[in-house]
């Protein structure tokens, strides 16, 4: 059986922290040949190197981030011991790793993540946003816990995960007031002509949008593309064009951007799913998510 050195494992978990092993040294009160030499003897062991150089300081290797994750939740756990041992109250967090698809409506996954911070045991949610092919890379090797997205998983995904609709909604179409009062009027053949603003082709709001427009027959002015949701509001904020968001954060993107809604697009629906390793979901937060997400926010 092979054993982990943990006395290397925490000069690692230190130096990686700190950023050089100076700066290592002085947190451990330890010479500075002594940490390089048991650096050395780790990476040895994990047949693996842990840093690179990046300038005077070091930087962790894909392996090193590996570890580091590892080594933080060891030596936090230890903590927790500590603590408990002596009678005082760890306030060690359930950790929730989510991943949000870069094409997500921002609004959209903080109103459906907001239940996950109402659980009764304290919840450090830990968000990160990237593609949707890099966040399954992830999720596939359990460096997350979830992925929001508004597409399920695809066919050409060789590892074994599982896509669960969360739920659907229309769409409603956005203005500033003067724009909104120049189209509200024979909503939606209003839309034919008017100037407005996109999102990137890859989403699925875009796909639908389109579908909708051709089998309409409405060619509205194509004023701008955006890859992020939040800088088109931004766009339509200050009446560059109308703009689609899901129905279901009416109320959050008028709060938000000072827009009025023009009319809505029952037949155009967005899909919004979780996509887990399980199944079954068991994480509490994952739980609460799709709880919520099916009594309180979507029909």
């Amino acid at each position: 059986m092979e054993w982990l050195n943990y006395h290397h494992l925490l000069y690692f978990w230190v130096v990686a922290k700190e950023g050089t092993i100076a700066a290592a040294c002085k947190k451990l009160d330890l010479a500075q040949p002594t940490i390089s030499a048991q650096l050395r003897v780790l990476e040895k062991s994990l047949g693996e190197k842990l840093f690179k150089r990046v300038g005077r300081n070091l930087a962790l290797t894909e392996t090193g981030q590996v570890v580091y994750r590892y080594a933080d939740e060891i030596f936090s756990l230890g903590r927790d011991l500590m603590d408990t041992l002596k009678g005082r109250p760890t306030g060690s967090p359930l950790r929730f790793r989510v991943g949000v698809a870069d094409v997500m409506p921002k609004l959209v996954a903080h109103v459906l993540l907001k239940p996950a911070l109402r659980l009764s045991e304290t919840v450090r949610l830990i968000c990160q946003e990237s593609t949707q092919s890099d966040l399954l890379a992830k999720l596939a090797i359990n460096e997350l816990d979830l992925i929001l997205s508004d597409s399920p998983v695809g066919p050409g995904v060789q590892v074994r995960l599982f896509s669960h609709l969360l739920g659907e909604c229309a769409v409603s179409i956005f203005g500033t007031k003067e724009l909104a009062d120049s189209h509200r009027r024979r909503f939606p053949a209003s839309l034919d002509g008017a100037p407005f603003l996109l999102p990137a082709s890859t989403t699925a709001l875009r796909q639908s949008l389109e579908q909708w427009f051709d089998s309409e027959g409405i060619r509205p002015v194509v004023v701008g593309e955006f890859d992020d949701s939040a800088l088109l509001k931004v766009f339509g904020q200050s009446g560059e064009g109308l703009f689609a968001s899901p129905t279901v954060i009416e109320k959050e993107v008028r709060q938000q951007h000072g827009v009025r809604v023009v009319g809505r697009l029952e037949s155009v629906r967005e899909r919004f799913y979780a996509i887990s390793v399980e199944r079954k979901v068991k994480h509490p937060a994952v739980v609460a998510i799709a709880s919520a997400a099916r009594d309180e926010l979507f029909d």
